[in-house]
């Protein structure tokens, strides 16, 4: 699959949870990660990933609305740039330089660093929200054999929170959001 796909795929799920929200009260809840409302979640999507590629790539996508405004447009705004980057036949011969992960393709950095905050935050959004919180179980096999061998680089960065212990009969959707200190058994916040 192409990183146009593989982005469409994972951004499309995404998606039908951002526009799942019923109202706007319901993007006022609590979401898993303790700091963050659902709105929160939508907002660092948004907000994180442009800077990234405009500083690395040059990269400038295009702005939507605030996302205490209208998260969905916001969302579809960015995702939609996102979007057209990667089916963008140019965009295969660009590349991303970073002072921490060095020089990479642009379509492997679009997948690797937020195809993969993109996936990992559907759960979070859909627990926020009431929504289907299932996974791709191959995706979130493939993410979490990804993550492992950095575990200790990831902790250090702050980015994820504490390993969730599960025992060994956890589904591998369950041992993936544990790995990024998930809770799954934990009570929705409402």
């Amino acid at each position: 699959m192409d990183a146009a796909q593989e982005y469409r795929e994972i951004a499309d799920r995404f998606t039908q949870v951002v526009e799942g929200v019923p109202d706007e009260d319901t993007w006022n809840r609590q979401s898993p990660v303790p700091e963050w409302t659902a709105r929160d979640v939508v907002a660092h999507l948004v907000e994180w990933f442009p800077p990234f590629l405009e500083g690395g790539a040059g990269v400038h996508l295009p702005s939507g609305p605030p996302v205490k405004e209208d998260p969905v447009a916001a969302w579809r705004t960015l995702s939609n740039g996102v979007q057209a980057l990667l089916e963008d036949p140019a965009t295969a011969d660009r590349q991303l330089v970073n002072p921490h992960i060095g020089t990479v393709p642009l379509p492997q950095a679009v997948l690797q660093f937020f195809a993969g905050d993109v996936f990992m935050h559907t759960w979070d959004l859909a627990r926020a929200t009431g929504q289907d919180e299932r996974l791709d179980p191959d995706r979130c096999a493939a993410l979490l054999a990804g993550l492992e061998p950095m575990d200790e680089i990831l902790r250090a960065s702050g980015q994820y929170g504490p390993k969730v212990e599960v025992g060994p009969e956890a589904d591998v959707q369950t041992r993936m959001l544990a790995f990024i200190g998930r809770d799954v058994a934990a009570p929705r916040v409402q």
